[in-house]
Order: C-alpha cells, then sequence, then structure tokens
C-alpha cells in the first residue's frame, strides 16, 4: 500500500494539465451556445418585423410600402438590422383568402459554414376591406 504522502506528491500539477485539457472544451461550448443564441434572436427579431409589417400593410386602407417602412422602422438600431438584405410586401391568395405578405431577406449570422448562410421570414396578415 502506497503511504497518503507519496500519493499526494505523485498527483502534484495534475490539476493544472486537467484545467488546460478540459478549458478548451469548455470555452468551445459556449461559444457554441453564444452563436446560438444569437442566430435564435435575430430570427425571432425578424420574425415579429414580418409579421408586424403585413398587419400594417393589411389594414383597410393601407399600401403595401407602409408595411415594408414598419417593418424596417422596427428592425433599425437592432441587432437584426446588420442582417437584412431586402424587404418586400406583396399580395397573396392562399385558401381563396386574400393576404398580405411582409418578406424578409437576411444573412444569418453565423461563424462557421454549417448552417443556412440566407434567411427569408414572411409575415402574412388577412387583407381589411373598407
Amino acid at each position: 500500500m502506497v503511504p497518503q504522502q507519496q500519493r499526494v506528491r505523485g498527483e502534484r500539477g495534475s490539476a493544472a494539465v486537467e484545467f488546460a485539457l478540459v478549458a478548451p472544451l469548455l470555452l468551445a461550448v459556449a461559444l457554441v451556445v453564444l452563436q446560438l443564441s444569437l442566430a435564435l434572436h435575430v430570427r425571432s427579431t425578424l420574425t415579429a418585423a414580418a409579421a408586424e409589417g403585413a398587419r400594417v400593410a393589411a389594414l383597410a386602407g393601407s399600401e403595401l410600402p407602409a408595411g415594408e417602412r414598419r417593418a424596417r422602422e422596427l428592425l433599425d438600431g437592432n441587432l437584426a438590422s446588420g442582417v437584412v438584405t431586402g424587404v418586400h410586401a406583396g399580395r397573396v391568395i392562399q385558401d381563396g383568402v386574400v393576404m398580405t405578405e411582409v418578406r424578409i431577406d437576411a444573412r444569418l449570422p453565423l461563424l462557421g459554414l454549417f448552417g443556412p448562410q440566407s434567411l427569408q421570414i414572411a409575415g402574412h396578415a388577412i387583407q381589411e376591406h373598407a
């Protein structure tokens, strides 16, 4: 049996080696979680702006450019504003119902080459009639 003192002396400095091996893995996991959080935040912000733009454009007496402007207003000064490449509004017919659609084209902020590089978000609202 090995005495307690010899065992402690033999393991001296092992904590630093273990930290050096584990720290890069923990850092990589933390960065992946941060990147995923950023991508989900941008996607949800774009979705909310597209839906609000569609609601504004679908109001009775409103024009399609009003929906585009509203979506851009919501995105201006936001973290997601830097990734937007275009905002387009139009009318679509879905199941016989006239709807207003606001579509936002954007780049997804990813560091790596994995996953979608571009994102297309659409918001819909039923067109009101005066």
